[in-house]
């Protein structure tokens, strides 16, 4: 590709983007990504799936499927736990849902460790 083909940074908008081996990588942001995922669309239609690969939307019902340790608290989240209305996020370290779980307040959860109900 030429500089002038270049894309834009699709996190950010940066227009400072560079190749690196076979990556586009933005300089303003860090990110980095491959040129066949700028051209099947930005990130905008990022499925997300539970444990079993149901796909989740906004709203859902999940069950947390394994006892999670949470700083703080000598119990933990239990296998089992119902959490609702969900709120899919671009997270941090791999958590993509947005969620309050009774007894514990507002955090965020990986996908992996819930299933839909």
């Amino acid at each position: 590709m030429s500089e002038e083909s270049l894309p834009s940074c699709p996190k950010c908008s940066g227009v400072y983007t560079y190749e690196m081996g076979a990556l586009l990588v933005c300089p303003e942001c860090g990110h980095e990504w491959s040129p066949s995922a700028t051209a099947e669309g930005s990130g905008e239609d990022k499925v997300i799936r539970d444990s079993v690969g149901n796909v989740l939307a906004d709203g859902d019902t999940v069950t947390v499927v394994k006892t999670l340790k949470v700083k703080g608290s000598p119990s933990g989240i239990k296998a089992g736990t119902k959490v609702r209305n969900i709120r899919l996020v671009d997270g941090v370290d791999g958590h993509d849902i947005d969620c309050k779980v009774d007894g514990f307040g507002a955090m965020q959860l990986k996908s992996s460790v819930v299933k839909k109900v």
